[in-house]
């Protein structure tokens, strides 16, 4: 199931835009140091609620199927039966990317930013259930606990060089455009001639999503304006989700 480069979910020349916000509104940055600390406690606290929702929507939906065996039985035929489901996948993946960043952007309306970010965590939810299946026909839970744990300590490692350092990492991005097209590519090459992306292809993915952690907590810190945290937040948790589902592919592969 390779099908997913992150896209992106928020570039500086466009999210800082003043076609989105006003450009009296202070960047993070250059604001007072108690709003400065109160938007990154709302960015970080809008990241974490959408991990929870995603992990309590992938619970519920085992629950009420009866565990990854039946899941297996259900998404099995639905996946047999659509041509081509991985670039159907990479294709909703895309567009559901692009309106959930749209959304989180809005200036005017907290109710569509918000939805933006609920409208992610489910979406990315459902994409991850027949990873998690594999992981748990593989080798069990311990493997997707493992690859929890992996993620976690990759996520605040990056984190803290991030806050320590104070460097501004926004110069990663024509390199992880790049990088992204080109993973698309392979991505898209393997799906229509059936070929597998490997180990390599796949730790080079975890490298790749840990430069955008590296990337979108800087922009945190160096480059959103106050306001902008569930925007901040979204770009944060696509991160997260991807070097998770890649970690993941890396445990299961490993398993094989």
């Amino acid at each position: 199931m390779h099908y997913q480069p992150k896209q992106t979910l928020m570039q500086p020349n466009q999210s800082f835009d003043k076609d989105f916000y006003d450009s009296t509104d202070l960047f993070a940055a250059a604001a007072a140091a108690d709003e400065r600390a109160g938007f990154i406690m709302k960015t970080y606290l809008y990241l974490f609620g959408a991990i929870a929702a995603l992990i309590g929507i992938d619970v519920l939906l085992f629950a009420a199927v009866g565990g990854p065996e039946k899941m297996i039985q259900i998404i099995g035929p639905v996946f047999a039966a659509v041509p081509m489901p991985g670039l159907i996948l990479m294709g909703a993946f895309i567009f559901v990317s692009w309106i959930a960043n749209s959304w989180a952007l809005n200036a005017t309306s907290p109710a569509i930013q918000h939805a933006g970010l609920a409208l992610y965590a489910v979406f990315m939810s459902l994409i991850l259930v027949p990873t998690l299946c594999l992981a748990q026909a593989s080798g069990g839970s311990g493997t997707i606990v493992s690859a929890i744990a992996a993620t976690a300590g990759l996520f605040a490692l990056l984190t803290l060089t991030v806050f320590i350092t104070r460097k501004d990492f926004s110069f990663m991005r024509p390199f992880l455009l790049f990088g992204g097209l080109a993973a698309m590519g392979f991505i898209a090459a393997a799906l229509v001639f059936g070929f597998s992306l490997g180990l390599v292809f796949t730790y080079a993915m975890i490298a790749f999503f840990c430069c955008y952690i590296l990337y979108d907590t800087s922009n945190i810190l160096h480059h959103y304006r106050i306001g902008q945290h569930v925007a901040a937040a979204l770009a944060l948790f696509a991160s997260v989700v991807m070097l998770f589902w890649y970690v993941l592919r890396l445990f299961i592969l490993r398993e094989e």
